[in-house]
């Protein structure tokens, strides 16, 4: 199906607009953030000669909307003795959390440096050990061969009489307690070395 031109074509025409959604979509949600972050109350009410604050949502632009999270107008009428009953327009929004989009910005551009503070064991220090490289093949093959001449050494063998194999096996069934740096090496700590053949 790939050999077909027009297919690998278009293949590679939807990958190159996924990957704009993706962008797209990114820049998108910094673009949402900062009409939070940046929103000022002065975008939605002016100040009168006295003083006091008047809503005023005439010149409110999409940018300013999208940081409002909630409008409430309550209407009422007031009844007065000696004039026509007047009409109260209340009106309350809320902004939506400013703080927390500039601290999404600031996560995002790494104005924030995260620090970790790691302890050890009940809050004492951390114990390092220095491991060294792991051991090539033929690194691994001459410390077996090293290992097994000591042991045939300690238990009174001839040295390297029969393969590895052959080796190991005479020298468990020696009748003598393995060497500890043998036994270590093949049971992975130190024993008394009495291991049976």
């Amino acid at each position: 199906m790939l050999r077909n031109v027009d297919v690998a074509a278009r293949i590679a025409e939807l990958k190159a607009k996924a990957a704009e959604v993706v962008t797209l979509t990114a820049a998108n949600v910094l673009s949402e953030l900062r009409k939070l972050a940046f929103a000022n109350i002065l975008d939605y009410v002016t100040i009168d000669g006295e003083g006091q604050p008047r809503t005023d949502f005439s010149g409110m632009t999409r940018d300013q909307a999208a940081a409002v999270g909630e409008i409430t107008v309550e209407t009422r009428t007031e009844q007065r003795e000696d004039a026509e009953p007047a009409v109260i327009v209340k009106t309350r929004f809320k902004l939506c959390d400013k703080r927390a989009a500039l601290v999404d910005l600031g996560r995002h551009f790494r104005l924030f440096p995260t620090r970790a503070e790691l302890t050890g064991k009940n809050g004492g220090p951390i114990k390092t050990t220095i491991v060294p490289p792991p051991l090539t093949p033929p690194e691994v093959a001459a410390r077996v061969k090293d290992l097994l001449r000591q042991a045939e050494v300690e238990v009174s063998l001839p040295e390297g009489a029969g393969s590895d194999v052959e080796r190991v096996k005479a020298i468990v069934g020696s009748g003598e307690l393995i060497p500890p740096s043998l036994y270590e090496a093949i049971f992975g700590s130190r024993g008394d070395g009495d291991v049976d053949g």
